[in-house]
């Protein structure tokens, strides 16, 4: 089973995204205004699959390859894999292997997004302990 989407516009990075404000005499950081755009945009290009991916604790493997439109922003994919959450899969908890690239494109910024199932034993080491039989 995979997801596979071209989500269009550039996102922002998560480190970066958050600004300070004053709600109800306190302070508080909430995304930016780039970064709460790019979230419903995100939203509206997005289909969820027919199945999430994540079900019965699967593991996944997320590959995005994001074209920017300028130089200067970071490589940071941690928005959009908050924004698969409900999409492809449930939580991000299940992400456990990533391929992220940077790519420019100045008049079409974009991210490239697949996402494909582990095995169900990917990260864990293979059993040493020997039968009682031995």
């Amino acid at each position: 089973m995979q997801w596979e989407q071209t989500i269009y516009g550039e996102p922002a990075s998560k480190a970066n995204s958050r600004r300070a404000v004053m709600i109800g005499g306190k302070s508080r950081f909430i995304k930016s205004k780039k970064a709460l755009d790019y979230a419903k945009e995100f939203a509206r290009q997005a289909k969820a699959g027919d199945d999430m991916l994540d079900h019965d604790g699967s593991r996944v493997c997320v590959e995005i390859t994001i074209w920017y439109a300028s130089r200067r922003p970071d490589l940071d994919e941690s928005l959009i894999l908050d924004l698969l959450q409900g999409i492809a899969y449930q939580n991000d908890r299940c992400v456990k292997r990533k391929v992220i690239k940077w790519r420019l494109d100045k008049k079409n910024p974009r991210a490239r997004i697949l996402v494909t199932q582990l095995p169900p034993t990917y990260g864990e080491e293979p059993s040493t302990e020997e039968s009682a039989d031995s």
